[in-house]
């Protein structure tokens, strides 16, 4: 039976004759009547609708909607408004309670030819991602789709060449995806048309902060139908024709057929004066949302990202709003996306993962930051800018936590993305989060407005996986005293020594994190990213960067086979890195000075030592094995009688990082512990993996000999895995490794300083012995 509103209203005037304290709203998939008092709808709508006149007849306590077992589809986003509150909306658990925004789709399928079925759907089944029994299939694509091709998983550079449009009888609605010619994230566009030359005419390219060409190589195309030809594959044309090649084994006219349709899924939205106060949802599946790429995006002051105001779940003017033991998946766009005024957002033991864009987005609104720049090369002139510390208005976020979540597989379409997304916010802690597996940074603070985050007991690793020179955390810090001309922003800092702190007016906090990047650095900050605290930090491979900006204390950290990067430095920084343990030499860049401290680092050997004390720097830190108390076990204390203690270091615990929910915690993947290259620590006889192949030192006369070297040094390829980068290199087994980027390579532990050095560049010139002649070759340093 439909309720109309009427019937809904005189429900609940029956439901407060009988029982003044009413608070419970039971919605079902299967259908249900008023029972025993209880109220029972069909649709969450319904209950909304019901939970508003309650509130009309004076009913003001909390709310529960029971969403009961079962698919809540959905034919336009829930809405929750400051009328509803406060409400709790309430699953049977994320496994049993599924809000969806998909169709179901019953498609009359007739054979096209051996592969492909076709079947006419109409205008109102218009969809753009299908699923097939729940696994989501593929839009006809070029290259085809390969788990473990890169970008894209898989990519090719001729994907819109001219020869290739030939090929397609209708061009137009073709989407591009193409990484920035810098790999700084990616473009996404849409073919209108072929022009005179046989190329094609783009709309779109409006995804990125960072203007430039496409990429030559890292390119793919999709929505073609002359490119449907794999299994899993599928195209809807523009009489609503779909055409699918079924996977193998699959019964097509048995198939549960779904189609996405909905952009947003649940929208809590209200405004600073009247929010929407006291929500909680919690035990619910949200599942399908459409792409967004060709929405309109926005920039995010001078950081590399523009954005899409938008999201599964979307939260504006919100108070005390939290979402718990909730998973989301299968989703085109932004998971969660907090925009301009919240307080006290609670995120809380949530599983996002197979998203296609960022996972959490806490971004402001430029309209509280003061005298705001939006593009790399812009700067509003000194005698022109607001002087006043902070922000202007209220309209960010702020005072919210996301804690305890796993996040993994993000960014499946959009590669200026990450895991958590923080712009134009104050006071976000993230704590014991587990991310992984996502094309750009786990973390990234998009600008210095306005600090006060604290990021800590997280475990961030496979980062970085399709784009390049970024970090497992990235931040910038383009605020109002950056300018892109070194020797400008220099005597504007010079003439203001505090301006740094106007925007980034609270000090950032990095703490008891592990982080592993092995495309760039473990923790990177860029562009003037100030008034930052790191500190407990145990950083598997890419070690720490600090780039431009002022007022960072980095100290107590371990850096892995890696060390620090101090880069463009200007005078008087006030930086400090000190009671560190680090495994290579300080890789400076540009320096005008040292900052206020570089003192008492645990070295791991005295070349690198010799090398920091040469600059200045270093005058009583020590050199040694660090004597880590099980490293093979990921315990990289350290003993009693190691150097470092006397140095400082203090032991911090190595059992705290990321989701510590049982049930996230046994789907959480952790990061491989790296075999140790520098110092006494490491194994000179060992074999060692690097990019899909096993590498040793020469050792032995037999291997000189054998490979026609004029000395026993440099560093042999045992094997070489077929899909890994090396395989894909001009790298063959039984080369020898002697030369990369101009520095002699007699040791693994040499050829992994030039590798850490700059393997954020994506390619490494190396030089070898193959056939006992020299050979130069350049690998690229991922897939």
């Amino acid at each position: 039976m439909k309720k109309t509103a009427p019937f809904i209203l005189m429900i609940a005037l029956c439901l407060i004759g009988c029982s003044p304290s009413a608070s419970d709203i039971y919605i079902t998939t299967s259908g249900g009547e008023s029972k025993n008092g209880k109220l029972v709808f069909n649709t969450i709508e319904e209950g909304l609708n019901a939970v508003v006149h309650l509130r009309s007849e004076g009913v003001q306590n909390t709310l529960t909607i029971h969403l009961m077992e079962g698919e809540h589809r959905l034919s336009s986003p829930i809405r929750i408004k400051p009328e509803h509150g406060p409400l709790k909306i309430v699953g049977k658990g994320a496994d049993k309670t599924i809000i969806k925004g998909s169709k179901l789709l019953t498609p009359k399928w007739e054979k096209y030819n051996d592969n492909i079925w076709v079947a006419q759907l109409q205008k109102e089944d218009n969809f753009d991602q299908l699923f097939v029994n729940g696994n989501q299939q593929i839009l006809a694509r070029y290259p085809n789709y390969n788990e473990n091709g890169g970008h894209w998983q898989g990519h090719a550079a001729d994907a819109i060449s001219s020869e290739r449009v030939k090929t397609w009888t209708n061009p137009e609605g073709a989407i591009i995806h193409a990484m920035h010619s810098g790999e700084w994230g990616g473009f996404h566009y849409v073919s209108t048309g072929v022009n005179e030359n046989g190329e094609l005419i783009l709309s779109g390219g409006h995804q990125n902060n960072r203007p430039s060409d496409m990429h030559n190589k890292y390119r793919m195309v999709e929505n073609v139908f002359e490119e449907l030809d794999a299994p899993g594959e599928w195209y809807l044309d523009v009489d609503y024709k779909l055409f699918y090649w079924p996977t193998e084994g699959g019964d097509i006219t048995n198939a549960l057929i779904e189609g996405v349709q909905q952009k947003h899924l649940l929208e809590i939205v209200g405004v600073e004066k009247n929010p929407v106060r006291d929500i909680e949802i919690s035990g619910i599946r949200f599942e399908h949302a459409q792409r967004t790429i060709m929405e309109e995006y926005e920039p995010l002051l001078r950081s590399d990202w523009t954005i899409y105001r938008g999201g599964a779940i979307f939260l504006e003017g919100t108070y005390n709003v939290s979402l718990q033991n909730c998973e989301l998946t299968n989703l085109g766009g932004n998971a969660i996306f907090v925009s301009n005024y919240n307080r006290e957002v609670t995120l809380y033991e949530n599983h996002i993962h197979n998203v296609g864009a960022s996972g959490i987005s806490f971004v402001g609104s430029p309209e509280a930051v003061r005298s705001p720049s939006f593009q790399y090369g812009e700067f509003v002139p000194v005698a022109e800018m607001d002087t006043v510390r902070g922000p202007k208005n209220n309209t960010y976020p702020s005072n919210s936590v996301v804690d305890n979540n796993l996040i993994h597989r993000t960014g499946r379409v959009e590669k200026q993305t990450a895991g958590v997304q923080i712009a134009m916010a104050m006071d976000i802690t993230v704590s014991h989060n587990s991310i992984y597996d996502v094309p750009r940074a786990g973390i990234n603070i998009g600008d210095g407005t306005w600090g006060g985050h604290i990021l800590e007991y997280n475990d961030v690793f496979n980062t970085v996986l399709e784009s390049g020179d970024h970090g497992a955390f990235n931040s910038w810090g383009r605020d109002r005293f950056w300018h892109p001309n070194r020797n400008t922003m220099n005597q504007i800092v010079t003439d203001n020594p505090e301006m740094p702190k106007w925007d980034a007016i609270k000090t950032t906090i990095i703490r008891n994190n592990r982080f592993r990047c092995d495309h760039g650095w473990d923790i990177d900050l860029d562009d003037g990213s100030s008034n930052y605290h790191i500190y407990n930090n145990l950083c598997l491979n890419g070690g720490i960067k600090l780039r431009e900006g002022f007022y960072r204390t980095v100290e107590n950290n371990i850096m892995l086979n890696n060390g620090f990067h101090p880069h463009v430095w200007y005078k008087n920084s006030e930086d400090v890195f000190k009671h560190n343990i680090i495994f290579t030499q300080h890789k400076d860049i540009r320096l005008d000075g040292w900052g206020k401290e570089v003192d008492y680092n645990f070295f791991p050997d005295q070349e690198s030592l010799l090398y920091a004390q040469n600059k200045g720097v270093d005058k009583n830190s020590r050199y040694g094995e660090a004597q880590f108390i099980n490293a093979e076990a990921g315990n990289y204390k350290v003993k009693e009688g190691s150097l470092a203690l006397e140095l400082g270091f203090k032991n911090f615990e190595m059992d705290q990082f990321g989701v510590t929910n049982e049930k996230l915690k046994s789907l959480a993947k952790t990061p491989e512990n790296p075999q140790l290259f520098f110092g006494e620590d490491s194994d000179k006889e060992a074999i060692f993996d690097w990019l899909g192949a096993k590498i040793k030192n020469i050792t032995t006369m037999a291997e000189r000999s054998a490979s026609g070297l004029n000395k026993t040094a440099g560093v042999l390829l045992v094997s070489i895995e077929g899909e890994s980068v090396a395989g894909n290199s001009d790298l063959q087994q039984g080369d020898v490794i002697v030369v990369a980027e101009g520095h002699q390579i007699d040791t693994v532990a040499d050829l992994m300083k030039a590798y850490q050095t700059y393997n954020w560049m994506g390619k490494l010139n190396l030089t070898i012995i193959r056939d006992q002649k020299e050979k130069k070759i350049i690998i690229n340093t991922k897939i």
